[in-house]
């Protein structure tokens, strides 16, 4: 069974799915996913709540996380040791457990609110869930799992996979639009500058527009930061290419981590847009 996250249209709403086998009884499973104070060995932010169904929730981030403030949700559904539902800011989580030759399956879907901006965040949301997943699977087994240290290499793997990065036609031209987590939108501008990516004296935070270019930095307090780059006119496959890498290398350089051109992911591009 594959552990990549997959991503389809559930009821008009995208909807991420997560499948794990685990070597435990249903009952330990089930106590690990809706426990609060179990939960916090894993999930990303503290939890409150009681275990019956309309009991609201609240979702407390650590100082270091990313995310501005904290979130509210609500217990949606609670059939032990069965499914475990409910509202997560945005979103709907849902955990389902299937008891299989001694142990069971955890099939874990979140639906993405927030619409087409909502979506963009799914490559980090993906990355994000796959490590909470790791960290849940081994404190069940009883061993602790290292911090990763590449979490950008997954987030673009996801990213690629379900086509967030690739530019959509417009009447106005080619626009990419890509998540940027919660950077401060000062942090996002002097990457740009600093790098060429946007010319000195052509406009200033949130906005520059220069050559047939616009670009803008987003902030969304419910979403993340975003960065929207639209080309005016026909833009052919060359330069398609040319700008979804430049997307890819800005969102490392944003995060910190300075990437070599790839030409290779270069001719990979063009014959996609091609």
């Amino acid at each position: 069974m594959s552990k990549n996250a997959t991503l389809r249209t559930v009821d008009g709403v995208p909807t991420l799915r997560f499948e794990r086998r685990l070597r435990h009884p249903v009952e330990k499973v089930w106590r690990a996913v809706s426990d609060p104070e179990e939960m916090g060995a894993w999930f990303p932010a503290a939890v409150e709540a009681e275990l019956r169904p309309g009991a609201p929730m609240r979702f407390v981030f650590p100082e270091e996380a990313p995310v501005e403030e904290n979130w509210d949700g609500e217990v949606l559904e609670v059939d032990p040791p069965k499914v475990f539902m409910f509202r997560w800011h945005e979103d709907v989580l849902r955990f389902e457990l299937v008891p299989q030759n001694g142990g069971c399956l955890l099939v874990f879907t979140q639906t993405i609110g927030g619409g087409d901006i909502g979506l963009l965040g799914a490559g980090r949301t993906a990355a994000g869930w796959d490590t909470c997943l790791e960290v849940l699977a081994g404190g069940l087994e009883g061993r602790e799992v290292p911090t990763a240290e590449d979490w950008l290499t997954p987030i673009q793997h996801y990213v690629d996979a379900f086509g967030l990065g690739d530019g959509v036609v417009r009447e106005d031209g080619v626009r990419f639009v890509r998540d940027l987590v919660w950077k401060p939108v000062e942090d996002v501008w002097k990457v740009l500058l600093e790098r060429d990516w946007v010319p000195e004296g052509v406009g200033g935070p949130p906005v520059a527009e220069f050559g047939g270019v616009r670009c803008e930095v987003v902030s969304d307090v419910r979403l993340g930061v975003r960065i929207e780059v639209t080309v005016a006119g026909e833009v052919p496959p060359e330069d398609l290419a040319t700008w979804h890498v430049r997307m890819d290398l800005l969102f490392a350089a944003v995060q910190g981590s300075e990437r070599e051109w790839p030409d290779k992911r270069v001719g990979e591009l063009v014959r996609h847009y091609s």
